[in-house]
This record gives structure tokens, sequence and C-alpha cells, in this order.
């Protein structure tokens, strides 16, 4: 699973520089998925280890991470269309692609990591 934490961290990394670059390279918030990425890839990194006790701490370190930052995301797209919706006028579509991405990819790498997790502890128990 460490792996699958760096490609998924390389493809954050790559949607936050996009995103930087498609806003014009001056709104800095469209930053913040290479920062998730370089956080999982940091400790995905880490993760490589031999020791089953350290690959498993930040391995659940990864996964917190990720369900925060797809539970903030989520309520950002909810708040940023509504606060657009409020004042007559729609989200900015880059941002808002951006955001679903965002979302989407935390959301399928949680959903690996618990299909993970759970594999792990049923192998433990056999």
């Amino acid at each position: 699973m460490a792996k699958v934490t760096l490609v998924f961290a390389a493809l954050l990394i790559l949607l936050g520089v996009f995103s930087f670059t498609a806003t014009g390279s001056i709104h800095y918030t469209a930053l913040i998925p290479t920062w998730i990425g370089l956080i999982l890839g940091l400790f995905g990194f880490l993760s490589l280890s031999p020791d089953p006790g350290r690959r498993k701490l930040f391995m659940h370190i990864n996964v917190t991470v990720a369900l925060l930052g797809f539970i903030g995301t989520t309520v950002e797209i909810i708040r940023g269309t509504i606060h657009a919706h409020n004042l007559g006028t729609v989200p900015d579509p880059i941002a808002q692609n951006a955001k679903f991405a965002l979302a989407f990819l935390l959301l399928v790498y949680v959903i690996l990591c618990v299909r993970s997790f759970i594999a792990a502890r049923r192998a433990r128990l056999v």
C-alpha cells in the first residue's frame, strides 16, 4: 500500500500544480492538493519500512490525513456552491473541478486503504 500511496501523492502534487497554473498562478489555495500530496508522499516513503509496526503507523497517519482532506474538500465544495448561489453567480469552474478531483482522489485512496487494512487484519487472524 506504500507504493500506491506514492502514486496518489504524485497525482495530488500534479493536480495542485496544474490547478495553480490554470488559475493564472494567482490563487495559492490551488496548491492545497500539492501540500496534501507532499504529506502523503512523506509518510508513504516512511511506510516503506520493513518494520510492520512502523509501516502500520505511517499508513494510518496517511489514511487519517486523506480522510480529513476528503471531508474538508467536500465541505468546501458545498460551502462554495451555496455561497455562489446566494450571490446569484456560479462557482469558478476551474476551482470547482479541482476540488472535485481532489475529493475523488482522496476518497478512492481512503477506500483502498480501508480495504487493505481489512485484508491485513483478516490475514493476521488466519
